[in-house]
């Protein structure tokens, strides 16, 4: 049976007139005439049996149904556009895997040591989009997920990374180093907490026995990224993991409060379809990985 898809050329005028409000500027930027632009979407909304643009003395303008699907034609031709400059830069063979990722283990943990992947297998090109949330993979374009929380994916295969160990820091702005706080001492600070996690204090402190009044008040932040770097301004006392924050303690603009840390109810994966499992690519990342994060399955690693 014929599809019923619109020529390109109908598609990619409608998406520039769109985005101009203008066939003008659209005629300019594909570089035809304005009479070419006009008889493309003529044709569009012939198709389509409904009209795209309202016209009258002041120009052109998106009907409701015209501004509802500029939108999504615009990301399917982005899309294609995207695989387009992807087949062209990889010559055709293939080697190039979409990966999702949370963004401040990408930027913290991965990144830094991607450059070591990137010498051992330079024919491979991986991808990073930021995803906080679980996704169901036939709905998307990624070959494999990085994600912390459980590996209960439906038709997904896991490899596990490691547990995620958590530290109270702080600026030594706010605390001297090797100050000792006593139990009284920690309602004297802000707590600084994780929107996502608000539980996540009262579980630290019980894993010391404590109970802190206030544990799940203070300044709430939804990404780690920016829960460092709030401690690091000294607004408070963080509760991060130890791999996110490497660099900061090896630099000094962060500090251990106590030694003390604690692996919580989270653990990081790397998550894939069944159905990718012989991917070479991905295969070859997936054992990178894991090899990357073997140090931190040891006790020797929670310092």
């Amino acid at each position: 049976m014929r599809r019923k898809i619109p020529s390109t050329l109908a598609l990619s005028a409608f998406e520039a007139a769109a985005r101009h409000q203008s066939f003008t500027k659209a005629a300019d930027e594909l570089a035809v005439t304005q009479s070419a632009i006009c008889r493309q979407i003529a044709t569009l909304e012939d198709f389509l049996g409904l009209k795209l643009f309202r016209r009258d003395r002041r120009g052109v303008a998106l009907t409701e149904a015209g501004l509802a699907y500029s939108r999504k034609v615009a990301a399917r031709l982005d899309d294609v556009e995207r695989d387009t400059v992807e087949l062209m830069g990889s010559g055709g063979t293939g080697r190039t895997i979409e990966v999702a990722v949370v963004p401040t283990f990408a930027t913290k943990w991965l990144l830094p040591r991607m450059p070591q992947f990137i010498a051992a297998h330079p024919d491979i090109t991986v991808n990073l989009t930021t995803r906080t949330r679980p996704f169901l993979f036939g709905d998307t374009e990624f070959d494999a997920a990085l994600y912390a929380g459980p590996a209960t994916w439906p038709g997904t295969c896991s490899r596990f990374l490691m547990r995620e160990s958590l530290i109270a820091v702080c600026s030594p702005r706010l605390i001297a180093p090797r100050q000792r706080l006593k139990a009284s001492d920690w309602t004297q600070y802000r707590l600084l907490q994780q929107s996502t996690r608000p539980y996540a204090w009262r579980d630290w402190f019980a894993s010391r026995g404590m109970r802190v009044e206030g544990d799940m008040s203070g300044p709430k932040f939804e990404l780690f990224s920016m829960h460092t770097e709030a401690a690091i301004q000294g607004i408070g006392i963080a509760l991060l993991p130890r791999l996110l924050i490497e660099d900061e303690l090896k630099r000094g603009v962060l500090i251990p409060v106590v030694q003390h840390d604690h692996l919580s109810d989270r653990s990081y994966y790397l998550i894939y379809p069944e159905r990718k499992s012989d991917n070479e690519p991905l295969r070859a990342f997936s054992e990178w990985i894991e090899e990357q994060a073997r140090i931190y399955r040891e006790p020797l690693a929670l310092g």
